[in-house]
């Protein structure tokens, strides 16, 4: 097993290349299922989740084809059973529910695993597929569906905690091939469901409204093959505007969507740091005055990302003042603040909140990392304390960040990865 290591101090300068978004690359990889046609698909991230995927795909009968950042993909046959054993390490995997249920009818597919980070239960997918027709049973660790026909049909796809994004894909791609309209209100608006309507309508799908909160599916008979390119990861962009906030000279972003990450921008500028951005590009900059503490409460997509919560802690545990970041996305995603703790930080949770006392500085320590997004953020506190951080199960940073390591002693960290 993989750990990392960080010599803290190094001033981080220069630019790189932002690669293309997981969350976008793992339900347009599952839309593949779809056609019996090939799909040629761009900039998919060298991560061990879409990995992952492609095997699940391979699984179900598709044939993969994968060079660099290309992947070329045929479900000419496919079979509609997904087991626990292909599915068990990502939560993502759910998202074939939608197209095997939308092509075959019918689907079984194991309850995924994926990041501890709080109850995050697949409901209003389910609910959503019966609006569309379709029978659900949950029995022995097995979704199961089963629709002799899908028709269209009002779906609602916001709980407790807001619209689900992976609801919403999956309710999509099961409604692009049910027979009339589908309306689904309380739809997440975040750019990767965007994402995943432009590759549908690519193939052949009739969908308005992504972006908003209310999507219109006309179903249509077939799709057929396309060619996509993925957008830019938008929480890779962040967490990069983060390490280049946290210790950087100035650092350039290239291969970015600004607008994706306008409120990780403004909180960094509100906080006193220089942002400047072109049409694909964002630069991170100190401007000499002194840091100004936060208040944030993380909000579905305009809003600040849940998942870059735990950066943001790393980010303002050496930020003067108090600072206060309030999780409304999912409350109990706070295992990275233990952790930071040990380096010297001072946090307490209060509920659903942070409580942010920024330090003078950070100390190196063995850390472990709990879920993807709080091992990027024991990675941004490494960069920043004196000494040397060890950051171990870097399996959670390999979920979601294509060579983070590599992009990091790019911009001049004294970064390594070694065998424990």
């Amino acid at each position: 097993m993989d750990k990392i290591l960080i010599h803290g101090g190094q001033p981080l300068s220069g630019s790189i290349k932002i690669s293309g978004s997981k969350n976008s690359a793992l339900p347009i990889l599952a839309a593949t299922l779809l056609t019996r046609e090939p799909c040629v698909i761009h900039r998919v991230p060298d991560l061990s989740d879409t990995n992952y995927m492609l095997q699940i795909l391979m699984h179900l009968g598709a044939e993969v084809e994968r060079a660099s950042g290309t992947v070329t993909i045929k479900a000419e046959k496919v079979n509609s059973v997904a087991p626990y054993e292909v599915v068990r390490k990502m939560r993502a995997s759910v998202c074939v529910l939608g197209p095997l249920l939308g092509r075959c009818k019918e689907a079984t597919v194991s309850l995924p695993g994926g990041c501890v980070i709080g109850d995050r239960p697949i409901d209003l997918h389910l609910k959503g597929f019966e609006s569309l027709g379709a029978a659900v049973r949950v029995e022995n660790g097995n979704v199961k569906v089963f629709a002799p026909k899908l028709t269209g049909a009002i779906a609602n796809m916001c709980g407790k905690f807001g619209p689900t994004v992976l609801g919403t894909d999956n309710v999509m791609m099961a409604a692009v091939l049910a027979k009339g309209v589908t309306v689904i209100e309380g739809a997440a608006a975040e750019p990767e469901v965007c994402d995943l309507a432009n590759f549908l309508n690519k193939m052949g799908a009739s969908i308005e409204g992504a972006g908003s909160r209310r999507i219109i599916i006309e179903g249509v008979k077939e799709l057929h093959g396309a060619e996509h390119d993925i957008i830019p990861d938008r929480i890779e962009t962040g967490t990069f505007m983060v390490a280049g906030a946290i210790c950087g000279k100035g650092v350039t972003l290239n291969r970015v969507q600004p607008e994706h990450v306008s409120s990780v921008a403004t909180a960094l500028s509100e906080s006193g740091f220089n942002i400047e951005s072109t049409s694909s590009s964002i630069t991170v900059s100190p401007n000499g005055a002194v840091l100004r503490p936060l208040e944030l409460t993380t909000e579905p997509y305009p809003g600040f990302p849940t998942d870059m919560q735990a950066q943001m802690c790393a980010l303002l545990s050496t930020t003067e003042g108090k600072s206060v970041i309030t999780e409304s996305v999912f409350p109990q995603r706070y295992m990275h603040v233990a952790e930071l703790k040990r380096m010297g930080a001072h946090m307490q949770i209060e509920g659903a909140s942070a409580i942010i006392q920024g330090v003078e500085r950070l100390l190196g320590a063995p850390v472990m990392a709990s879920d993807l997004r709080a091992s990027a953020a024991l990675v941004l506190a490494g960069l920043k304390a004196d000494g040397v951080t060890e950051v171990r199960r870097v399996y959670h940073i390999d979920r979601g960040y294509e060579h983070l390591d590599e992009k990091l002693r790019e911009l001049g960290a004294h970064i390594e990865r070694v065998k424990e």
